[in-house]
């Protein structure tokens, strides 16, 4: 018998609406959601080319956050909301200092 297909089922936050307050903190996190892949990456011996070779370990993404294709940035934009998303599902309130 074979293993069944996994089916991912993230945290439902269609619900969700973000204060504009917090979603100013979007961009920040998405360069951090960079960064860390970047730096685990370098960790494991990958280096910068201009074409992905998953063989060589080389990456066309092992640059500075702002030298980025944009559908990257969105990609990380993406996952940085959708976790600020799944934290206010998951019951955490976000109060804003003004």
């Amino acid at each position: 018998m074979g293993k069944k297909p996994y089916l991912p089922h993230p945290i439902d936050t269609t619900d969700v609406e973000l204060p504009d307050e917090v979603m100013q903190l979007v961009e920040q996190l998405a360069r951090n959601v960079h960064e860390n892949w970047a730096a685990g990456r370098f960790k494991e011996g990958w280096t910068y080319s201009p074409f992905l070779d998953e063989g060589l370990k080389h990456h066309p993404c092992l640059v500075e956050y702002d030298d980025l294709p944009e559908t990257e940035k969105e990609y990380d934009r993406i996952t940085a909301m959708e976790t600020l998303k799944a934290i206010v599902k998951l019951g955490c309130i976000f109060t804003v200092n003004k």
